[in-house]
């Protein structure tokens, strides 16, 4: 497979640098229903001494802050995708999400993300209820009005809304970077075979190679 992509008349890889004006971080699903131990009714089980919390804790959490910070400061758009129904009771829901008992309602605080990485001012904050963002948003609208072709992904869970957005973003001719230690899923196991499995469709690289490469943007 080639390793550069024509898109027009423009010669990327996934190694390029990223480009003032064309570059923005993706925040997958960081929010206080899945980050708050014990608030997850489809895993109650996630304590806060589970792997995936003391991995929130000790090193997603503050890598993404890093990641945000970089990014604000180097004038990069950054957007969210929140679980999140547009109504009170769900009704909206995918299939999916009504048989598997996900529900986020409109306007509540488990939509909302933990302080340290929250929206600023006008930073843009895209409701779904599936895993896939692309799929059921009109996200790619937006990455291209804003004129966006480099998209830094990064949150939870690793093998499913994370998974989600790298391949969807990739089909559709974003240059990806995954961010690894700003993600998490539920065990140290099952994020290895997540990015093993989509490992061909990004970049994957970590919170200190991504800030450095952030860094170099004019």
């Amino acid at each position: 497979m080639a390793s550069k992509a024509k898109i027009g008349v423009e010669m990327y890889s996934r190694t390029s640098s990223f480009e003032a004006g064309r570059t923005a971080l993706l925040v997958v699903d960081m929010q206080n229903e899945f980050c708050i131990p014990g608030k997850d009714s489809q895993h109650p089980e996630l304590d806060e001494q589970s792997y995936f919390h003391q991995r929130l804790t000790s090193t997603v959490l503050p890598n993404q802050a890093k990641l945000l910070n970089c990014g604000r400061r180097k004038n990069v758009e950054i957007v969210y995708t929140v679980i999140e129904s547009l109504t009170k009771d769900g009704r909206d829901r995918s299939p999916d999400h009504k048989l598997s008992g996900i529900h986020v309602s409109r306007g509540s605080s488990g939509a909302k993300m933990p302080d340290a990485i929250a929206p600023h001012c006008d930073e843009i904050v895209i409701p779904k209820t599936s895993s896939g963002v692309f799929n059921s948003t009109n996200i790619d609208y937006v990455l291209r009005n804003l004129g966006i072709r480099f998209l830094i992904v990064f949150g939870i869970v690793t093998d499913q809304c994370v998974d989600m957005a790298v391949r969807d973003a990739a089909d559709r001719g974003y240059m990806v970077t995954m961010v690894d230690d700003a993600s998490a899923t539920l065990t140290r196991e099952r994020h290895a075979a997540a990015l093993s499995a989509f490992g061909g469709y990004c970049r994957i690289a970590s919170t200190r190679e991504v800030l450095a490469l952030l860094e170099e943007i004019a």
